[in-house]
């Protein structure tokens, strides 16, 4: 099992669904390399497998944090940086600062 995250074209995440684990190709349809091909292609939108155990980039298993945080729907998908993060939670009077190294947001003093 897997988590995928559908991203509209403005970065913003749509959806987060499980699918099939990304080492399970015996049954991946012809002509698509990955799962998150597939879902592309399915949904329509750009797929990227997220973490459930992954937040402020460190795994809650020891293993490796995978793409910073487990995808929100409303969050947004850095394809630079490769990562997903929350939306800047600043108000007004109140800002934060995200965090390059955890993928969090924190409050500016």
């Amino acid at each position: 099992m897997a988590h995928y995250a559908f991203i509209d074209e403005n970065s913003i995440v749509q959806n987060v669904t499980v699918g099939i684990d990304e080492t399970d190709t015996s049954e991946l349809p012809n002509g698509y390399s990955t799962w998150e091909e597939y879902y592309t292609d399915l949904v329509g939108m750009t797929c990227k497998r997220t973490s459930y155990n992954t937040k402020g980039n460190e795994h809650s298993e020891g293993k490796t944090p995978f793409r910073g945080n487990y995808a929100n729907i409303g969050g947004t998908y850095d394809s630079t940086n490769d990562v997903f993060y929350e939306l800047d939670p600043s108000t007004e009077g109140v800002s934060y600062t995200l965090n390059t190294s955890t993928w969090l947001w924190e409050k500016d003093e």
